[in-house]
């Protein structure tokens, strides 16, 4: 597939990621897997593989966080509609008496896109405290805004009803079943990772980038978890063949269908499901699902095309700026819907899916 090497490679040269690596893959074979650039560009360049492993960002939301919920919906210890303060009683004050698991999920709670309690504590748990203390920016239910609060919140739901720790259940009820032996929070085997930005005078390599997960311990519900995209392969194969589900088909179904839709933003059950706006491009069918990650990761899921797509990526190794113009940021908006229109133009003309 040399037209999807030379667009990789091309915003490579513009600048928009160090390097990356692409896995394309269908519900029962991989058809594509390749390295390109760089794993590290400073303190000296690294020659990148396919076996890097990644920061994930945002796609924690979906491969640790999302899952945990269908195990506890399918374990009849929680229910969409289950009010927060049933499980987190000192969240849930003024306003936010109302909010539901679902709102959580859905992206609907009213609570603002992030926090930056982490600038005055670095103590988990009182940046606990105050993530708690967090007031609404809208009326629950009536907007969606994306929030990373919500899988924060999720991440302290599941650990009050588990009674153990979210790395620990994540593991043991997801990663471990698909034998998805990369996957973790703050990796051991750091020589495959990939770094990201430097905070506290060190480059951060096996810590997350997000603020509040790294200052959490490096373990969130909205980020910090750390995959290849073989492993992540085994995940996304889990929606789509049988011979590999965790879950009941009616709960996957129930989390990747569309529950709330405003404007251009339609959302599942923690998946972000296919819009005109989508990083999956124009060609995935309407009932995709997937996520993307602010370090330049994604993950896409065409359940009609059995088609499974990761790129992973490093963006913020070269450049990070939240709030403000970002070159990388805006390069890898523009790259993915492009990619992922290549890839299925290209396999389907080629005659290599049988669907």
């Amino acid at each position: 597939m040399k037209d999807i090497d030379s667009l990789v490679s091309k915003y490579i040269d513009y600048g928009a990621f160090p390097g990356g690596v692409l896995l394309v893959g269908t519900d029962k074979e991989i058809l594509l897997k390749k390295a390109y650039g760089y794993r590290a560009i400073y303190p000296e360049k690294e020659e990148n593989s396919t076996d890097t492993i990644y920061d994930l960002a945002s796609l924690t939301k979906v491969v640790a966080t999302t899952p945990a919920i269908m195990k506890l919906l399918e374990e009849g210890e929680i229910r969409l509609w289950d009010p927060v303060k049933r499980f987190l009683p000192e969240f849930s004050t003024n306003s936010k008496y109302n909010i539901r698991v679902f709102h959580l999920l859905t992206h609907t709670s009213g609570l603002p896109p992030y926090s930056n309690a982490w600038r005055y504590t670095k103590d988990p748990l009182e940046l606990k405290k105050e993530i708690l203390k967090t007031e609404l920016s809208y009326q629950v239910g009536t907007n969606v805004v994306y929030s990373c609060l919500n899988f924060i919140l999720l991440k302290y739901i599941v650990e009050k009803i588990t009674e153990v720790s979210f790395e620990k259940f994540v593991k043991e009820c997801i990663f471990t079943p698909l034998e998805m032996n990369d996957t973790d929070f703050l990796p051991k085997d750091i020589s495959r990772v990939a770094p990201t930005c430097k905070r506290e005078d060190k480059i951060l390599r096996g810590e997350p980038d997000d603020e509040l997960a790294y200052y959490q311990g490096g373990i969130s519900g909205n980020a910090g978890l750390f995959s290849t995209v073989q492993d992540l392969y085994k995940y996304a194969r889990s929606y789509i063949n049988p011979n590999y589900y965790i879950f009941s088909p009616y709960t996957i179904e129930l989390f990747t269908k569309e529950h709330v839709s405003f404007g251009e933003e339609k959302k599942g059950l923690g998946w972000m499901v296919k819009s005109i706006n989508s990083s999956c491009g124009d060609l995935f069918s309407e009932k995709s699902f997937g996520h993307t990650g602010f370090t330049g990761t994604s993950l896409w899921i065409d359940p009609v095309k059995k088609l499974i797509v990761i790129f992973l990526a490093n963006r913020t190794h070269l450049s990070r700026e939240v709030g403000e113009y970002d070159k990388t940021s805006e390069l890898i908006i523009e790259f993915r819907p492009r990619l992922h229109n290549l890839i299925v133009a290209s396999i389907f003309k080629q005659g290599r899916h049988d669907s």
